[in-house]
């Protein structure tokens, strides 16, 4: 059965881990974009440098806080020889910060609102997003496929997640296809991610639990010569398959 969050796992430690580690994305938010920014006329990798350190830090202090870790299966589908289209389970905001950890260099496809944020969202703005307006949903795929490939072919690893919005553990949303689309067009390959990090730092939750998220990733996919809908049926069912081996694997 999937570990819900319920009034049981709402102890005084997840107040007030969740409260101080509030606090710290708060001021350290604040702190790195304004630094992020100051180093705009420098070279990228500065910037990208800086932002590792941040997140670094923020899952550090995501350990001591609230007592969140993780553990990774399947690093050696990574590819080595190039980059590749990650095609990610997305239940929270781990997965937005977490994946640099084991996948770099990364940029990920985001909401454009995003980088209107003071500071936080200017300093994502110098970082190569693929940034796409949802209302618009014929030039947002424009932008994914253009900006998408580029990145590619600059030597990023690029983040889509193709459920469009983070659904609930237990929940099911249909696969849009951009990301397969990406591939299709580009022939980069896709690699599949799978994760339960909606269990213990939910959507639109305040509260983060203690526990241990399990991420699995999957066997590449070679897109040349394929049809989108066949690269998205296919990581899109690796995908499901690998969330009920984590269900049942953590009762």
């Amino acid at each position: 059965m999937t570990q819900q969050p319920t009034s049981s796992r709402r102890n005084l430690r997840v107040y007030l881990g969740s409260t101080f580690l509030f606090i710290y994305i708060v001021f350290s938010t604040l702190i790195v974009g304004i630094l992020i920014l100051s180093t705009a006329f420098l070279p990228f990798s500065v910037r990208y440098r800086i932002s590792d350190y941040w997140i670094c830090t923020l899952l550090f202090m995501l350990k001591i806080c609230c007592g969140l870790t993780y553990e990774v299966q399947g690093l050696e589908n990574i590819p080595v020889d190039g980059p590749a289209i990650i095609l990610s389970k997305h239940q929270s905001a781990w997965e937005t910060i977490a994946l640099r950890q084991f996948i770099s260099p990364q940029t990920a496809v985001l909401k454009k609102s995003l980088l209107q944020i003071p500071f936080g969202g200017w300093a994502l703005a110098t970082l190569k997003p693929i940034a796409i307006d949802r209302q618009n949903q014929k030039e947002a795929l424009r932008m994914l496929i253009e900006q998408g490939t580029e990145r590619l072919q600059e030597g990023f690893f690029v983040i889509v997640f193709p459920e469009g919005t983070r659904v609930a553990p237990g929940e099911y949303k249909k696969f849009n296809a951009g990301g397969a689309m990406l591939a299709q067009r580009s022939t980069y390959p896709v690699v599949p991610l799978a994760h339960n990090a909606g269990e213990f730092w939910p959507r639109n939750s305040f509260l983060k639990y203690p526990g241990v998220i399990k991420v699995k990733i999957g066997p590449k996919i070679e897109t040349k010569g394929k049809k989108s809908k066949d690269i998205n049926n296919e990581a899109e069912a690796w995908i499901n398959q690998a969330m009920q081996e984590i269900t049942s694997e953590n009762p």
